[in-house]
């Protein structure tokens, strides 16, 4: 099966030379790749890779990318963090209907990951809650794609976190 998504990185201080880095990833396995380099300091590559499930195909990514640049940083996997605005298009709605549908089942609706003046979801949880709603035709792809971006994304920040006091910790047992 076919898996389009993103991956976003920083890079490190010692890769200079752009138009090199992104020659050695065309040559080195991310040949089915679009790299982005246009934000300095950043590098995001959205692939269409072919892969027996979306673990399997982010995995070799992450593993490829690794190998060719091991002191870059993951930042994001994508897609994951969306607002309704990215849910209404995954699912062609306007941004309107999918908040009247959001308000209209508030108390069931999923948590979001951030709320201020923009609100942010993890995109897994609210595919699943569409999907059981059972009005909607979501591609399972995309709900599988969902769910391991957002395990990446969870094990980055677990990863990187500082540990939790054991009191903190019992809270959330």
């Amino acid at each position: 099966m076919e898996y389009i998504f993103t991956l976003k990185y920083r890079l490190p201080d010692s890769e200079h030379d752009l138009d090199a880095l992104a020659g050695r990833l065309g040559n080195s396995g991310c040949d089915d790749a679009l790299i982005g380099i246009g934000q300095p300091g950043r590098l995001a590559l959205e692939f269409t890779r072919e892969a027996g499930s979306a673990h399997e195909a982010l995995q070799s990514a992450l593993a490829d990318v690794k190998a060719i640049v091991p002191d870059a940083m993951l930042v994001e996997a994508a897609p994951d963090f969306v607002g309704l605005t990215d849910v209404a298009q995954v699912l062609g709605l306007t941004r309107q209907n999918m908040h009247k549908l959001m308000n209209r089942h508030r108390h069931s609706f999923p948590a979001p990951v951030h709320e201020g003046s923009t609100t942010i979801w993890h995109l897994a949880p609210v595919l699943s809650w569409l999907h059981d709603k059972g009005n909607y035709q979501l591609e399972h792809s995309l709900i599988e794609l969902a769910q391991a971006t957002m395990q990446i994304n969870l094990a980055r920040q677990v990863a990187t976190a500082a540990p939790l006091p054991p009191g903190l910790v019992a809270l959330f047992s």
